[in-house]
């Protein structure tokens, strides 16, 4: 049955999983965030707690068809502002959306939570009350690139900037361990991202890490990889710091919105031989316009913590919660951490071995 209680519920009963939802965050709040947990809840099968303002919360509800949806209301004071640090989020707003949501996941009342607000925050507290899975020494963001074939898996792309060659190495480990779960591949191959295909190319992170890489036994390794081919599908997975990520993560949003915005400026402009031919290709355009429109895989997962962490982004709308809701889901249904787990614990001599490398001792 659906609750509309502000006291924490009782739940993590069963095999249904039950998702926390930051309802406060992001740049629109409860009028995108609820509605959007609760369609993935009503979607998926499974549970959602929402977490925030109860009395906001139930205001919103008001306005949405609840019937069949299971959900609870969990009671939170405070909101993690964009401006604010995420040390001082953590320190003094005990009471924030992201900080008590991550407790719910902690406490065992919620497998895992999906937030749009403070990245910022929601990847401090996720570390620092969730906590690393054991051997997992720098979480990392996963992001889905479009392509020409099939969705290309990224990471880090934000959450280390400065990394290590064992820590690039277990972001690879992590991220096998999602594309044979959630993206269902048998054996996904790994690049690592650097100036050159050539062994030998990159800087001393690159260089080493690839010679980790390559004594790996259970995973795909390919070798390095260039920019360009995290778009042509060719590679599964590829693997960089978070630095680099990042840079490679918005170039990747910057570009496919100016070329929109381009394209929609040109047709309007042309000729009506080519306004005639836009129209015919209109459904073409829709299908691109879906295959590289961020609300399609919802969030950013964190991985290696103690449980599912999704981070969206501020500007998410309704779609793009509800993807995000339902992959939080799929985690925890198909054992992504339960992999990942098992993946750290194979490969734990080579990680140290990492550690010991000469350029990052």
């Amino acid at each position: 049955m659906a609750g509309d209680s502000a006291t924490p519920p009782t739940i993590a009963t069963g095999d249904s999983p039950v998702i926390a939802v930051d309802v406060m965050g992001g740049d629109y709040g409860p009028p995108v965030t609820i509605p959007g947990a609760l369609n993935a809840a009503r979607e998926g099968g499974f549970s959602v707690l929402l977490v925030g303002d109860a009395s906001v919360i139930r205001a919103e509800l008001a306005r949405h068809n609840v019937s069949g949806v299971q959900y609870d209301i969990v009671q939170a004071s405070e909101v993690a502002l964009m401006g604010e640090k995420p040390s001082d989020i953590l320190r003094r707003k005990k009471d924030a959306s992201i900080q008590v949501a991550c407790r719910l996941v902690k406490d065992g009342l919620a497998h895992g939570l999906v937030s749009p607000g403070h990245s910022g925050a929601s990847v401090a507290c996720g570390m620092f009350i969730m906590g690393r899975i054991n051997g997992v020494e720098r979480p990392a963001l996963m992001s889905l690139l479009p392509s020409e074939k099939r969705p290309t898996v990224v990471l880090d792309v934000g959450a280390n900037v400065d990394s290590k060659p064992h820590h690039l190495f277990q972001f690879g480990l992590m991220a096998d361990a999602y594309a044979k779960t959630i993206l269902e591949r048998d054996n996904p191959t790994i690049g690592l991202l650097s100036i050159g295909e050539e062994e030998g190319k990159g800087n001393i992170l690159v260089k080493e890490t690839y010679d980790i890489f390559k004594m790996a036994q259970n995973v795909n390794f390919m070798g390095n990889v260039e920019g360009r081919d995290m778009f042509t599908g060719d590679v599964d997975i590829v693997v960089c710091d978070g630095f680099v990520g990042n840079v490679a993560l918005k170039l990747a949003e910057g570009l496919a919105g100016s070329l929109a915005r381009l394209l929609r400026r040109e047709l309007l402009h042309s000729t009506l031989v080519a306004k005639i031919g836009a129209l015919l290709a209109k459904g073409a355009l829709k299908r691109l316009a879906k295959f590289v429109d961020y609300a399609e895989y919802g969030g950013a997962p964190l991985l290696g913590l103690q449980g599912v962490l999704i981070v969206c982004h501020g500007s998410s709308n309704t779609k793009a919660i509800s993807s995000a809701t339902k992959m939080a889901a799929a985690f925890v249904e198909k054992k992504t951490n339960e992999r990942l787990i098992a993946n750290i614990s194979f490969n734990e001599e080579l990680t140290c071995f990492g550690k010991a490398t000469k350029g990052f001792s």
